[in-house]
């Protein structure tokens, strides 16, 4: 699968996707008004390695439903990333087996490359 998970209200997610340059075998999902799926946010945990690794503790709903101050677990971070998509880290790029989150210049520039030397 080669997919991108994105908000399209995110000025930060729509400069990443022009820099990216995506092939045309890329397919777009805006999580605002296409929702996840379980199978999606499962597929997506088991190629980074956990549900907390998509998780976005920078999310406003994150501080105003004071998750922090939480012991949260597996479970409740895949309960939070079905029940609002603004705790996903963004963007989320599936390139095969290979999966990037977030927005950091590091794992962005990871994804560029692996994206167009496949």
């Amino acid at each position: 699968m080669k997919k991108v998970y994105y908000l399209s209200t995110c000025d930060t997610c729509k400069r990443i996707l022009n820099e990216l340059d995506l092939p045309s075998n890329f397919s777009l999902q805006n999580i605002k008004t296409d929702a996840m799926t379980k199978a999606q946010i499962d597929e997506m945990a088991k190629l980074a390695g956990s549900y907390e690794a998509l998780f976005s503790k920078r999310a406003r709903l994150y501080k105003s439903l004071e998750l922090k101050d939480k012991n949260l677990k597996e479970p409740d971070f895949k309960h939070y990333l079905l029940d609002h998509y603004t705790f996903l880290k963004r963007p989320v790029i599936i390139n095969g087996d290979q999966i990037f989150v977030g927005n950091s210049k590091k794992t962005i520039a990871e994804a560029k490359t692996a994206i167009h030397e496949s």
